[in-house]
C-alpha cells in the first residue's frame, strides 16, 4: 500500500493570476500541471481550500512544481 500525502492550499493564498471564482477550474489546472510533470495526483475544490492528494513518494517533486507555480 502506498502512503498518501494531502496538500491543502487556502484560496486566500492563491496567486492573483488565478481566477478564484472558479475553484473547480483551479483544481483542474493544478492537477493537469502535476500530471504533465509525471506526478500522479488528484486535486479538488473543498469549500475553503484546494486539496491535492498524491503518493508521498512524489511529494518532493510536487512541492517543487507547486513552488514554481507560486502556489506554495
Amino acid at each position: 500500500m502506498t502512503a498518501i500525502t494531502t496538500i491543502r492550499i487556502d484560496y486566500a493564498a492563491l496567486p492573483k493570476y488565478l481566477e478564484r471564482s472558479c475553484p473547480d477550474a483551479i483544481a483542474g489546472v493544478i492537477e493537469a500541471e502535476l500530471r504533465d510533470a509525471g506526478i500522479t495526483a488528484e486535486a479538488s475544490d473543498v469549500i475553503s481550500h484546494i486539496k491535492i492528494e498524491l503518493p508521498t513518494t512524489q511529494l518532493a517533486a510536487a512541492s517543487t512544481l507547486l513552488a514554481s507555480l507560486k502556489l506554495i
